[in-house]
C-alpha cells in the first residue's frame, strides 16, 4: 500500500512540476496563444493512466 502512494505521490509532483512549462507560455503580441506547455501535460497524464492500465492488466499479479 505504501508502495502504490508513493507511486501515485510521485506522478502528481512530476505534473504538477511540469506545470510550469505551461505557465512559461503566456501570450504576447498578435501571436496566436502557445499550448505546448499544457498538451505536455496532458500528454504525460495520459501516459500515466496508460501505463497503470498496462501494469493493472498484464503485470501485478493477483
Amino acid at each position: 500500500m505504501n508502495r502504490k502512494l508513493a507511486g501515485v505521490l510521485s506522478a502528481c509532483g512530476s505534473v504538477l512540476l511540469s506545470a510550469s512549462l505551461a505557465m512559461a507560455n503566456a501570450p504576447s503580441g498578435d501571436h496566436p496563444p502557445d499550448y505546448s506547455g499544457i498538451s505536455s501535460i496532458y500528454y504525460t497524464l495520459i501516459g500515466l493512466i496508460l501505463a497503470y492500465g498496462v501494469y493493472d492488466t498484464f503485470l501485478k499479479k493477483s
